[in-house]
């Protein structure tokens, strides 16, 4: 290996030159990278989750039209304590995460922000003509909200901060793209869904017998 390496010689290239020594060594690495799309794992959770959105889809169809405009319930404490409590582990993880400075952050605020979103629904929608909705609806639009906001941005900051040092690392220039088009495991071509279409016609025309 050392003969291989040169250290000295690598501190002699120009900063145009080591760039162009990444890319070379990135692409050879991506040869016997793995790729998305191409095991039945992948292919499995694809099919579950758009046969979960259609399933949702009708369902929320079905309450829309069957459930009753008042309900009367119990355990409503005990609710609203345990959704407090989950919202409590989701800051102290998150606080965690950005003490210790880990990866976990990005996952925490994700969690963090849903858990906000859910808590300022809930308390605006289930406080309409009641005398704290007014409390609720403010404590939505100017603490709850913000701070989901908040808690998104910082992850997308998060992400694209370390897209752009792995960019780096590979020998790539110029901004950080969005994030929907960057592709979630080494390079891909065309979408997910693309490309399992595209794999089952493939396969099918293989297992076709020959006329």
């Amino acid at each position: 290996m050392d003969n291989v390496v040169d250290p000295d010689a690598l501190a002699r290239l120009s900063p145009d030159e080591r760039r162009k020594l990444l890319q070379g060594l990135v692409a050879l690495e991506q040869e016997s990278a793995p790729r998305l799309g191409s095991s039945r794992k992948w292919d499995v959770v694809l099919i579950v989750t758009i046969g979960a959105c259609i399933v949702l889809a009708v369902w929320i169809g079905v309450l829309a039209v069957t459930l009753p405009k008042f309900y009367r319930t119990g355990t409503w404490r005990g609710a609203w304590v345990g959704f407090d409590v989950a919202l409590l582990a989701a800051f102290a993880a998150t606080a965690w995460a950005a003490w210790r400075r880990r990866q976990l952050l990005v996952i925490c605020l994700i969690v963090l922000a849903t858990l906000l979103l859910c808590d300022a629904w809930f308390d605006v929608v289930l406080d309409v003509d009641t005398p704290g909705f007014l409390a609720s609806l403010l404590s939505a639009l100017l603490v709850e909200m913000p701070l989901a906001v908040l808690a998104i941005a910082m992850a997308r900051r998060l992400l694209r901060l370390t897209i752009g040092q792995m960019m780096r690392y590979e020998g790539l220039t110029g901004p950080v793209p969005p994030l929907r088009q960057i592709p979630l495991l080494g390079p891909t071509v065309g979408t997910p869904l693309a490309r399992l279409i595209k794999a089952r016609m493939k396969r099918r025309k293989q297992q076709r017998p020959a006329a």
